[in-house]
């Protein structure tokens, strides 16, 4: 059996499966100073992460009782990223809800297996295949250099600033009043981040950081 690891659960996040997806999740939650418990089945990623997450087990995590002998229903949350062994994801999930890890986020690579994960006890069901596809498709077609998506239909973007609106204020360009969009920041090269006003004047290779409605956004950003 696996040796349980020493490190702070009550801040910790465990990640299981370290494919490319959860090793980088588990990278990044490291580098911003959280314990991560990281779990794969498969030793030579245990031994490829072990010198770089704060603690990697080689253990099953489809076994409730394996996971509890590990303290992960000691930890907050938990990310399942296994993604092509659909059987795993789901029984793993319904091992996190058994020993009742409190929020369970899980990758999909289907719709169908994100709608199982949910009804399993998944409490977030990502889809990052699908959603990188979607931010590159915008980013390609469009003014836009980065692109945040709500789940309620709401949208922040960064992107170059019209033509339209170089050498003018926001107030003078209405774009709220045109296009249905709201500019909330404006950054400038090498210059600090400037929070947008009706006085602010857009100047070449401004970039605006604007917000509105997915569609909405997507259309300004698309003609502009």
């Amino acid at each position: 059996m696996a040796q349980r690891p020493r490190t702070d659960r009550t801040t910790g996040v465990v990640v299981i499966g370290l494919g490319r997806f959860g090793s980088s999740v588990a990278e990044a939650l490291v580098r911003l100073g959280h314990n991560v418990l990281a779990m794969d089945v498969d030793l030579a990623l245990v031994q490829q992460w072990s010198d770089r997450l704060t603690h990697v087990v080689q253990a099953s995590s489809i076994d409730a009782d394996t996971l509890r002998s590990l303290g992960v229903h000691e930890f907050p949350r938990a990310v399942v990223a296994i993604g092509t062994d659909i059987e795993a994801s789901a029984l793993t999930v319904l091992a996190l809800a058994e020993i009742g890890v409190p929020d369970i986020w899980a990758k999909a690579v289907t719709a169908n297996h994100g709608r199982i994960l949910e009804r399993i006890g998944a409490h977030h069901v990502i889809f990052p295949e699908a959603a990188m596809g979607e931010r590159v498709a915008h980013l390609v077609t469009s003014r836009m250099i980065d692109f945040i998506e709500f789940d309620d239909g709401f949208a922040i973007v960064k992107m170059r600033a019209p033509q339209q609106t170089v050498g003018r204020t926001l107030a003078d360009s209405q774009l709220r009043a045109r296009f249905g969009v709201t500019v909330i920041g404006v950054k400038r090269p090498r210059q600090d981040f400037i929070y947008a006003r009706p006085e602010t004047m857009i100047e070449p290779g401004d970039l605006l950081i604007v917000c509105g409605q997915t569609n909405i956004v997507e259309q300004f950003a698309a003609q502009s």
